[in-house]
């Protein structure tokens, strides 16, 4: 099984003797289901001193776009402060909420993939602590979906965005530890760093071979097979589309009311992707996008989930759902995680090139060529970091 930085850290008193705020949410557990919070209560020579609730709130019961409200933790008695509140300044620590620690403590579950906003808050949460001149402590947990694979575009000048503040691939094959060594190396972020690694894991692996509790991330991240084409399939945020939020599989199915899902899935299964077949469907959400409408669309079934290329999975659900009938599809509109003048779909994609080239006519391979250079890039940069 593999060993969490959060089981090494109480195991080895790394935090003791100090005074400390903690980021995390219902994933920040053993492997025994203890949290973070309570054991950090009990830790001889520790102090935990606040809560800090990332998108989802420390219980991880607000859906996505909607604010987290601060509160009092009911078990610890611990002040749980909001980082997700109504504009781009509630994502980062009040300074007055971090003046009497010593040290800022993360530990969220990451899912693997750039739009996921966690490492975000981890980094805007590391700029807090260099500016109040805090230790900032990374307890490592696993890329559930593998550190090996990278893919897809990273963020240009000027798309900047909570579902990308840095120049990162979409599927970044990083340990939150190994991000925030990359953002302190890479983007100046010179917060005084401590990385508490994982024993056990290797880059390889998938989630479901840790041994580790799958613990939902976030309201719409059930399962493992969730987060492996969430690399891909998070890109419909930025559409019209229904990702499947509203029901039982989001991200898996996908559609909207306008689709023929017979003819989706006859065009997807022809672009032969590794990994995955399609079934031909029907849904309603109960919420978010089309509520309460019947859509048509297609199942994603991953059928080997290390062949899967998540990224060009995506590429091709809009490719194919846009061609259908370019007048019903359309891109988002909607401010966008606190952004009103970019669309949804630059930010997602890192620039208006992606845009561009599906309503060119573009074919997948062409779409997700064009991402080749930066993403060949980003993987040099990225191995300097690597710890495993």
């Amino acid at each position: 099984m593999v060993k969490t930085g959060l089981v090494r850290a109480i195991d080895e008193g790394k935090l003791k003797g100090l005074r400390v705020g903690a980021i995390c949410n219902p994933t920040s557990v053993d492997a025994k289901l203890r949290h973070l919070a309570d054991l950090l209560h009990q830790a001889e020579g520790v102090k935990l001193a606040a809560l800090f609730g990332p998108e989802h709130g420390v219980r991880g019961d607000v859906q996505y776009l909607e604010e987290v409200h601060g509160t009092v933790d009911p078990r610890t008695g611990v002040p749980e402060h909001s980082l997700y509140g109504q504009d781009f300044a509630s994502l980062t620590p009040r300074d007055e909420h971090l003046q009497s620690l010593d040290a800022l403590v993360f530990d969220i579950q990451d899912v693997g993939s750039r739009y996921y906003t966690y490492l975000a808050t981890m980094g805007l949460c590391m700029q807090a602590a260099e500016r109040n001149g805090l230790r900032f402590v990374v307890l490592d947990r696993p890329n559930p979906i593998g550190g090996a694979s990278v893919e897809g575009g990273v963020v240009h000048e000027g798309f900047e965005s909570f579902v990308g503040l840095w120049p990162i691939a979409a599927r970044h094959g990083l340990t939150a530890g190994e991000c925030a060594l990359l953002l302190k190396g890479e983007f100046g972020i010179d917060c005084d760093l401590d990385v508490i690694e994982m024993d056990g894991w290797l880059r390889d692996m998938l989630f479901d071979q840790t041994g580790l509790p799958w613990i939902l991330p976030s309201p719409n991240m059930p399962t493992l097979d969730t987060a492996l084409v969430y690399p891909g399939l998070c890109l419909l945020e930025g559409t019209n589309l229904s990702e499947g939020r509203g029901t039982t599989r989001p991200f898996e199915l996908f559609g909207a009311p306008w689709l023929d899902g017979q003819k989706l899935a006859d065009a997807l299964e022809a672009e032969q992707l590794p990994g995955v077949r399609f079934r031909p469907c029907a849904f309603n959400p109960t919420w978010d996008k089309h509520r309460g409408k019947r859509c048509q669309g297609a199942q994603i079934h991953i059928t080997d989930r290390r062949a899967l290329e998540a990224v060009r999975l995506g590429v091709a659900c809009i490719v194919h759902a846009r061609a259908q009938d370019p007048a019903k599809f359309a891109w988002r509109t909607e401010k966008y995680e606190f952004v009103e003048t970019i669309p949804a779909i630059d930010l997602l994609a890192g620039s208006e090139a992606f845009r561009r080239g599906v309503e060119a006519g573009k074919s997948v391979t062409q779409l997700c060529d064009a991402w080749d250079a930066e993403c060949d890039a980003f993987v040099r940069t990225r191995s300097t970091y690597l710890l495993y």
